[in-house]
């Protein structure tokens, strides 16, 4: 998103993710609309942050160039010359995956990421990102990549505790 920015193929970059909570349940939570939301999109911010550099990525929100908002807003738009990431769409459901694959618009770029193996979704409902990679599969123009443990780019612990998980499964 960010290279494709500064190539100028885009104008504005937007990141959304569904409010699902990671196995916990943390109820209700007090404020407006940016308070409520901030939790689940705090790692999006600390990314883009790291990325652009604090004070820089202050300035592109207040511009309105990048715009992180949860994936409840974004029914009804269309999303021209935008860089559009959906991160965590794990935890997207069918309907909600086919609401984000139908934003975009002229001159888009969309990545779809997530982890099938830290699906959060309540027992007994399909993974959005899960059916989307089935149907989608073959369909010119989308690429679906499955990336492994040994593709981590964190801590190298990180790739051992994932291996283990992995053979724990199999």
């Amino acid at each position: 998103a960010a290279r494709s920015f500064r190539k100028k193929e885009v104008s504005r970059i937007v990141i959304t993710r569904p409010a699902i909570e990671a196995g916990e349940k943390l109820g209700f939570l007090p404020g407006d609309l940016q308070e409520k939301v901030d939790p689940y999109l705090r790692p999006l911010y600390d990314a883009l942050s790291d990325i652009f550099g604090t004070d820089a990525y202050s300035r592109m929100r207040e511009r309105g160039i990048i715009k992180v908002a949860p994936l409840a807003y974004m029914r009804g738009r269309t999303l021209d010359e935008a860089f559009i990431i959906l991160d965590e769409a794990q935890n997207t459901t069918k309907d909600q995956m086919k609401m984000f694959l139908s934003r975009f618009g002229y001159d888009s770029k969309v990545v779809v990421n997530g982890d099938i193996t830290q699906i959060d979704l309540p027992a007994g409902r399909l993974s959005g990102l899960m059916h989307a990679c089935e149907i989608l599969q073959g369909v010119e123009d989308i690429a679906i990549v499955n990336f492994k443990f040994e593709d981590v780019v964190r801590h190298s612990l990180v790739k051992k505790i994932l291996a283990r998980y992995e053979q724990d499964h199999s």
